[in-house]
């Protein structure tokens, strides 16, 4: 009833601010602020219904019911038809209260119930920037994708190994952008692969002017090292083993 009355004070001020003569929008609020009053009267005749009416009394069968699941929270909880705000209800009718004290990394957390048992939680904070939908194992991933490319070829990255956000979407440039905010890693900078001496396998086929398929058997063979961080990463080899006299005669032999 709160929220409805609240609704058509708002409505009432939309309409009150309007320009009169743009007669479109001032005929689109007052038929907002007209629905709201008409949601607002069916309310207060269902609220004044409630209050005139006696508590009924649940039935035995219903009674019964609701003590079975009174007695089997999980049942409750997990049930099909169980909606989020029946959650709330149940969570709101079983906890008294929660006490936090914040410690430096963490929150000691004291919950009591009703029936006056407590149980004793410790739980770590989040970082600045960190939320619930946060991926650690996607960050750690992004951040050593980012000293090797840019964040759009890094969201095709992870596309491709089958990652995904914390919330399961995709992958695209703008959320690789935001994770790395988040997690103040450094955005790539064009060339500072080269001056670590790293080179991708496409690159290393180019030196020795093989393919990649002569580069891929070389690793395959063990007589190039490479790393490879997950599926769909490129492989990064170190310039310096190109020039091995071993690997430029493995190389040579596959021509």
């Amino acid at each position: 009833m709160e929220q409805a009355r609240y609704e058509v004070g708002r409505a009432r001020r939309q309409y009150d601010a309007v320009d009169p003569d743009n007669r479109l929008v001032a005929s689109e609020l007052e038929t907002r602020w007209n629905e709201r009053l008409t949601i607002a009267r069916d309310l207060e005749a269902e609220l004044q219904e409630l209050t005139a009416s006696p508590a009924a009394e649940p039935a035995p069968a219903d009674r019964e019911r609701l003590m079975m699941l009174g007695a089997d929270l999980q049942s409750a909880w997990t049930s099909a038809g169980v909606t989020p705000e029946a959650k709330k209800r149940i969570v709101r009718t079983v906890i008294d209260e929660i006490v936090v004290r914040v410690e430096d990394n963490a929150l000691d957390l004291v919950i009591r119930w009703h029936g006056r048992d407590h149980s004793a939680l410790k739980v770590k904070k989040n970082r600045t920037g960190q939320h619930h939908w946060s991926v650690e194992g996607e960050t750690i991933v992004v951040r050593v994708l980012t000293r090797q490319m840019p964040d759009k070829a890094i969201a095709s990255v992870l596309n491709r190994a089958g990652k995904t956000t914390g919330r399961g979407n995709g992958w695209t440039q703008s959320r690789v952008c935001s994770l790395r905010s988040h997690n103040t890693i450094p955005t790539y900078r064009e060339g500072e692969r080269r001056e670590r001496g790293e080179v991708t396998l496409d690159e290393a086929a180019a030196a020795p002017s093989v393919s990649p398929s002569t580069v891929r058997r070389l690793l395959k063979d063990g007589q190039l090292s490479a790393n490879q961080l997950c599926k769909g990463a490129p492989w990064i080899i170190h310039a310096a083993d190109l020039d091995r006299n071993d690997v430029k005669g493995a190389a040579t032999a596959r021509l």
